[in-house]
C-alpha cells in the first residue's frame, strides 16, 4: 500500500511541476507584453492519513497566484495617447466589433493595465490587444465631467464651432498729461456668429483734465463705423470717491454706447452694438472696477501705455491633435489654438485584484472574490496616478522565472526518480512470490 502511495505522491508531483512550467514559461513568454502580471505558482498538500502513529503519503496540487497588484517598469512611449498607472488600479475598457462604418460593444465591462492605446480609424481609443478605452464623458463648452456612467470614448475630428465675441476687456493706463489734441487708439479684432473676424478701433481724446472721450468705431459696421461714444471721468471729481488715477465715472453715451453707473468697487463697463450682416451683436468692453487700480487708469506721463486687451471670441478651427493629461482628461486641441475636454479616463480599483479572472489580452474581469469595482479620479482615494506618454512593462522578472524553471525541472526529475525506484520495489516484492 505505501510503494503504491508512494507513486501516487509522485505522479501528482510530476502535474505540479508540469503546472508551474506551464506558468513559468507563460510568463517568459510575456516578459515583454505591455501590462503584463506574473503568474506564480501556489503548491498546497493534500493528506490521506496523518497522526501521531502513522503517515500515509498524500498529493500536491497547485493553484495559479496573480501578481496584479505589482507594478511594472513605466517606460516613455513614442505613442503621444499611451498612458501607464503607478500604484492600483486598472483602466477600464471594452470588447467592441466594427464593420467598418459602426462599432457595437459588449456590455460585459473589462479592465487593464495595457494602457498603449491609439485613436483607430473611427476615432476610438484602442490598444494593442484591441480593447476600447472608457472614461466618463465631458460636457461640451463647459467641459464638465459627468461621473455617473462608463461609455467608449470617441474622438470627433469635426471642426470647433466658432463662437461670437460678447466681451472685451482692456487695460492701459492714459496719459494724464498728453500731447495737445492727440487721440491715442487701441485696435482688437472680435469675431461674429460665423467666425470672420472684423477689427473694433477704441480712440480716446481728453476734453479736460481728468475727462476723456471714449470713441467706439467699427469699420465692418453694417450701419456705419461709429458706433458711438461715452465720457470716462477720473478721480472724484464726478462726485464719486474713488482714489486719483482710477475710473470715477462713466456716462453722456451716444449711438448705440451704453454704460454701467457707478457703485463702489462695481465693474466699469460700457457695451455697444454692432451687425456684421448676420444679425446684431452686443459687445461689452470692461475697463476695470469703480475705484481700482487695473483696467482704465490716469496716471502721470505722456504717452498711452496698454498692458492687455483681449477678447471671448474664437474663430472656426479645424482638428490638430488628441492628448490626455495626467488626472486623466482627454483633451482635443484645434489649429486656432482652442482646446476641448471630451472625456475623463478613471483608473477603478478592487479591495482584492489578485483574485480578478484573466482574459485574452491583458485584460481582467470582476469575480466575486475581487470585490466591487470602483472608478475613480486619477490620484484619488487610492486610485493610482495616470503618468502620459508612457507604457507599463510587465513585471516579469527575467533572472527570477530561470530560477523557478531550474527548481521545476529538477523537482520533475526527482518525482519521476521516485516512480522509477517504487516500480522496481514493487518488482522486487513480485519476484519475492515467484
Amino acid at each position: 500500500m505505501s510503494i503504491f502511495g508512494a507513486m501516487n505522491s509522485a505522479i501528482s508531483g510530476l502535474a505540479a511541476q508540469s503546472a508551474a512550467f506551464t506558468d513559468i514559461s507563460d510568463n517568459i513568454a510575456n516578459s515583454q507584453t505591455v501590462g503584463y502580471k506574473e503568474v506564480g505558482t501556489a503548491f498546497s498538500d493534500y493528506l490521506t492519513q496523518s497522526n501521531a502513529n502513522q503517515n500515509q503519503s498524500g498529493s500536491v496540487a497547485t493553484k495559479p497566484e496573480y501578481m496584479n497588484n505589482v507594478q511594472g517598469t513605466v517606460v516613455q512611449s513614442n505613442d503621444p495617447l499611451a498612458m501607464a498607472i503607478t500604484g492600483q488600479g486598472f483602466f477600464p475598457v471594452s470588447v467592441g466589433s466594427s464593420n467598418g462604418l459602426t462599432t457595437s460593444f459588449n456590455q460585459q465591462p473589462y479592465y487593464t493595465r495595457a494602457g498603449d492605446f491609439q485613436m483607430n480609424a473611427q476615432g476610438y481609443l484602442v490598444n494593442s490587444a484591441g480593447y476600447y478605452l472608457n472614461g466618463w464623458s465631458a460636457t461640451p463648452v463647459s467641459g464638465t465631467i459627468n461621473q455617473t456612467s462608463l461609455a467608449p470614448i470617441q474622438v470627433s475630428q469635426s471642426t470647433f464651432t466658432p463662437i461670437a465675441t460678447t466681451s472685451m476687456n482692456l487695460s492701459a493706463n492714459l496719459p494724464a498729461t498728453p500731447s495737445s489734441g492727440s487721440t491715442v487708439s487701441s485696435q482688437i479684432q472680435i469675431y461674429d456668429a460665423l467666425g470672420t473676424a472684423h477689427t473694433v478701433n477704441l480712440n480716446w481724446t481728453q476734453t479736460a483734465n481728468n475727462n476723456w472721450t471714449v470713441a467706439v468705431n467699427v469699420p465692418d459696421n453694417s450701419t456705419g463705423s461709429a458706433v458711438g461714444t461715452a465720457q470716462v471721468a477720473f478721480g472724484s471729481t464726478s462726485g464719486n470717491p474713488v482714489p486719483e488715477g482710477t475710473v470715477g465715472s462713466i456716462g453722456g453715451d451716444t449711438g448705440t454706447v451704453s454704460s454701467t453707473s457707478y457703485s463702489a468697487g462695481g465693474a466699469a463697463a460700457l457695451s455697444f452694438t454692432v451687425n456684421f450682416g448676420s444679425g446684431t451683436q452686443t459687445v461689452t468692453l470692461g475697463m476695470g472696477t469703480y475705484g481700482a487700480a487695473g483696467g482704465i487708469t490716469q496716471y502721470a506721463g505722456t504717452t498711452y501705455a496698454q498692458t492687455n486687451l483681449s477678447q471671448n471670441g474664437v474663430p472656426p478651427g479645424s482638428f490638430q491633435s488628441v492628448t490626455t493629461q495626467a488626472n486623466g482628461d482627454v483633451v482635443i486641441n484645434y489649429n486656432n489654438g482652442q482646446s476641448q475636454t471630451i472625456a475623463q479616463v478613471p483608473v477603478v480599483t478592487f479591495e482584492a485584484p489578485d483574485q480578478l479572472q484573466s482574459q485574452n489580452g491583458q485584460a481582467y474581469t470582476a469575480t466575486p472574490n475581487s470585490g466591487t469595482p470602483s472608478a475613480l479620479t486619477a490620484g484619488t482615494s487610492g486610485a493610482g496616478a495616470i503618468v502620459t506618454g508612457s507604457e507599463e512593462q510587465s513585471n516579469v522578472d527575467i533572472s527570477a522565472q530561470f530560477s523557478h524553471l531550474i527548481v521545476a525541472q529538477q523537482a520533475y526529475s526527482a518525482n519521476s526518480k521516485v516512480i522509477t525506484s517504487a516500480n522496481q520495489m514493487m518488482q522486487a516484492t513480485i519476484n519475492m512470490l515467484q
